[in-house]
């Protein structure tokens, strides 16, 4: 799994090299520095990181982020591409592999699908296996405020079921078939970008499309 992160880092390292400053990305509000700027923040100020799942110490993490995004761009690439400092919890060895693989792939995508006329990486069969993987240990968390029943679905066959909770256990399940990857920025609420075959009930649909994906 290391190599895999240290790939995607990268990937992402590319993306952001391909595209100006202020190119803009799936991340609503970010552009291309602000979201290099999150990366090297959470990688760097670990103060910094609690902000971006707790949503009372959020406002410290964005005048984190805003400090790293006043450095110059390319200063904050090259950040990226160096990896995290000694001093970090992502210097840890096998911390970088486990928490980053798929922070590095999904901004890579924030980047890459924000700009006209992209098209989606092809990935190796290990990658995907290991992004899945990663998809059911964590899809209860993933999908968490999702108020029916799903059916994760590689177009291998493969399948995991996330179950809803109480009385929605009854409903018949969406269906989500997709590659890993596109499953997972599903899950992390780039529906609209997510290259996702959604089925269901015509309620059951209703209902997952007002659910909130991601963080």
């Amino acid at each position: 799994m290391g190599s895999h992160a240290a790939a995607q880092r990268s990937e992402l390292v590319a993306a952001l090299q391909a595209v100006p400053p202020a190119a803009p990305t799936l991340c609503a509000g970010w552009t291309a520095l602000d979201l290099a700027a999150h990366v090297v923040s959470r990688e760097r100020r670990l103060d910094a990181g609690p902000g971006i799942v707790i949503h009372a110490l959020a406002g410290w993490t964005d005048r984190v982020r805003a400090g790293y995004a006043r450095r110059p761009y390319p200063e904050l690439i090259d950040l990226i591409a160096s990896g995290p400092p000694w001093t970090s919890l992502y210097a840890v060895p096998g911390v970088d592999a486990t928490l980053n693989l798929i922070e590095f792939l999904i901004h890579t995508e924030d980047v890459r699908r924000a700009q006209p006329g992209w098209q989606p990486r092809e990935l190796g069969d290990d990658l995907r296996d290991v992004l899945w993987n990663g998809l059911r240990r964590a899809a209860r968390w993933y999908f968490r405020s999702v108020t029916v029943p799903l059916v994760l679905a590689r177009p291998d066959g493969a399948e995991l079921t996330v179950a809803a909770k109480g009385d929605a256990e009854a409903m018949p399940p969406v269906r989500l078939t997709g590659e890993p990857e596109e499953l997972l920025l599903m899950a992390s609420g780039r529906r609209t970008h997510a290259r996702v075959d959604t089925d269901g009930t015509p309620e059951a649909l209703a209902i997952f499309t007002t659910n909130r994906l991601g963080l």
